[in-house]
């Protein structure tokens, strides 16, 4: 396939013409795309637009790719995209997406911060996929703000930008900034900013098409290493990590977890004191609780399967200990992010495909169900 070819496909703005315009008028998205960006999560956002064109038979969106210099950028897997304009050429998009990937360090310049900067002051929505939420960052437009990136980067930017809320799901909307971490993680972005502004049935129609089981939110985690996430390499805190994370339902005693790393219970008591500051039992507690957030806001399990899928013995000793890490109950946690699954609904993170169309099916795509979410 030709560059040209490629450009193509990329402009596209739907692989059938739509029959109209949205009555809510077209959002038009920008991809600034740098250096060896990432090819699957430029056209993983994408696709989610073309998709919801087609399946809307309207013009929900269009796009403009953008280069520095209006030459073709390579992306990380040799193939260059041909823009659409240059910098000067791109206007005012309602969003404009950095798209990085590898080496993004040398992919930024200071025409890239001017032109955000730039954009910035015209109230644009900014966002970066995979590694381009760092020009975001390095342009000092995210401080104060939660920003999702690949995992790869989160040490090293954490201790680089402490103004930063850097987090480690997959992506981030906070108010006018909106990031993700990669892969594929722009599909779920992309479908989340769907179903805000036009409804959930079209985006789980567009999930349909993909083939995918779920639509994933944004407390949904980005698997991330053991050694990344605690940021060392000391082999039994890793071992131990492992077995703890290994061993959520059916606990492991503390006696037994030091000897299966080989060490007594006082080397590991100073081991975890010294590198994570906190106590082992504390530690284990702390990821318990943590897959229990995540199965509370991701799946329709009761609490009380959620009570044993996480090692607790009773349920009162679970809200409890869950009261005490997150502020609220766990019911009162799930009703705050899924008020329909609290009610004895469907929860849309959690459930096929089919399903979310079978219980939005009389909703319309109209201003009426998605204004409250548009901004």
């Amino acid at each position: 396939m030709s560059p040209q070819s490629v450009s193509t496909i990329a402009h596209q703005p739907g692989t059938a013409q739509p029959d109209e315009a949205s009555p809510l008028g077209v959002t038009h998205f920008g991809f600034l795309t740098l250096p060896n960006f990432s090819m699957i999560a430029f056209s993983s956002a994408i696709e989610v637009l073309r998709m919801a064109n087609y399946i809307s038979r309207q013009t929900l969106y269009r796009w403009s790719v953008i280069s520095l210099d209006g030459q073709p950028v390579p992306a990380s897997n040799g193939l260059p995209i041909s823009p659409t304009m240059t910098l000067e050429q791109a206007g005012i998009p309602d969003v404009l997406f950095v798209c990085g990937g590898v080496n993004i360090r040398e992919a930024v310049s200071p025409k890239v911060f001017e032109f955000l900067a730039k954009l910035a002051r015209s109230n644009v929505k900014l966002g970066g996929i995979c590694t381009g939420s760092y020009a975001l960052v390095k342009a000092g437009l995210m401080n104060g703000y939660q920003c999702a990136i690949h995992w790869e980067n989160l040490s090293a930017l954490r201790e680089e930008f402490p103004k930063v809320q850097f987090s480690e799901g997959l992506f981030a909307i906070d108010r006018d900034r909106l990031s993700c971490s990669g892969g594929t993680a722009p599909i779920d972005l992309m479908l989340h900013l769907t179903a805000n502004r036009y409804g959930r049935t079209l985006s789980a129609e567009i999930s349909e098409q993909f083939i995918l089981e779920r639509i994933r939110d944004s407390n949904y985690q980005q698997h991330i290493p053991i050694a990344a996430r605690l940021g060392f390499s000391r082999k039994e805190l890793i071992e131990v990590a492992r077995l703890m994370e290994t061993h959520i339902e059916e606990t492991l005693s503390f006696d037994e977890i030091a000897r299966l790393v080989g060490l007594s219970q006082r080397q590991l008591q100073r081991m975890f004191k010294y590198y994570l500051d906190v106590t082992p039992t504390h530690y284990y507690l702390q990821l318990r609780l943590r897959r229990a957030r995540e199965l509370l806001l991701q799946t329709t399990m009761s609490i009380m399967s959620v009570t044993v899928a996480c090692g607790f013995q009773s349920s009162c000793h679970f809200s409890k200990a869950y009261r005490n890490q997150f502020g609220r109950s766990p019911s009162s946690e799930r009703h705050l992010h899924h008020p329909f699954l609290a009610a004895g609904g469907l929860s849309l993170s959690a459930i096929s495909v089919e399903e979310v169309i079978t219980a939005d099916s009389a909703a319309n795509i109209t201003a009426d169900n998605v204004d409250a979410d548009r901004q």
